[in-house]
């Protein structure tokens, strides 16, 4: 397995976000983080991409600890958070020369080429960041996190805000990236982890209530409704 997730818990105060999360992903998956907004999605991802710490509970990336093993851990992962961490006053091939710098990469103009390449930026990169489209700012935010070729990538709502293009292009994206690693993206649309995921992790009120595959998915409606009495969970 790439990652595996042990009893991972997170409080704020006194409520619990996080509330003994466990699972594992293994390479090739695409797996869907699905919740509704405040189910404690975005605190799992930054727990896993080691943003923040976690109450209790063990994360391994490549058999790693990533508490015990931050920067070993973390060589081996790429995030994109909510909120994408662009300069929007760079150009966007200064900011992947400045990503692979903080990475250290010894065949930085390879693998900057290479990431422009898969992400599709080539007619966009030499624009000011602050000058690019949302798809295309997702794209660079993108490659900021697979520059380094990890093995585990973690993405935080990659799709909100884009047009159903924007999407397309995005989920065409994501299916190549994962021939050669584990992706989990988090997302509130059941339709959307529905069209390209392997597998689903459904968190409800900070509990992981689903571990699903793909031809499964289906059945997740009812559940939701049952766990929550809202209407169809689209």
């Amino acid at each position: 397995m790439i990652i595996q997730v042990e009893n991972l818990s997170k409080k704020y105060g006194s409520q619990d976000v996080v509330k003994q999360v466990s699972f594992a992903i293994a390479p090739g998956e695409i797996v869907g983080f699905l919740g509704l907004n405040g189910a404690g999605k975005s605190t799992t991802l930054k727990m896993l991409a080691g943003c923040i710490p976690p109450d209790q509970g063990h994360i391994c990336i490549q058999g790693i600890d990533l508490l015990r093993h931050p920067l070993e851990a973390k060589s081996h992962l790429g995030f994109l958070p909510e909120e994408n961490p662009l300069y929007g006053e760079m150009y966007g091939i200064e900011y992947l020369n400045y990503t692979a710098d903080l990475y250290l990469l010894k065949n930085k103009r390879a693998r900057i080429e290479e990431t422009i390449r898969q992400t599709g930026l080539q007619k966009e990169i030499h624009k000011k960041i602050e000058q690019l489209s949302k798809g295309y700012k997702q794209r660079l935010g993108i490659a900021q996190a697979i520059i380094h070729q990890p093995d585990l990538l973690l993405l935080d709502e990659p799709t909100s805000g884009l047009d159903p293009n924007q999407i397309e292009e995005i989920h065409q994206l994501l299916v190549e990236l994962s021939k050669d690693k584990a992706i989990l993206f988090s997302s509130h649309t059941l339709s959307e982890v529905a069209t390209i995921c392997t597998r689903i992790l459904f968190i409800h009120q900070g509990k992981l209530v689903a571990d699903l595959p793909r031809n499964e998915i289906i059945d997740l409606n009812t559940l939701f409704k049952q766990l929550t009495h809202h209407e169809d969970y689209t």
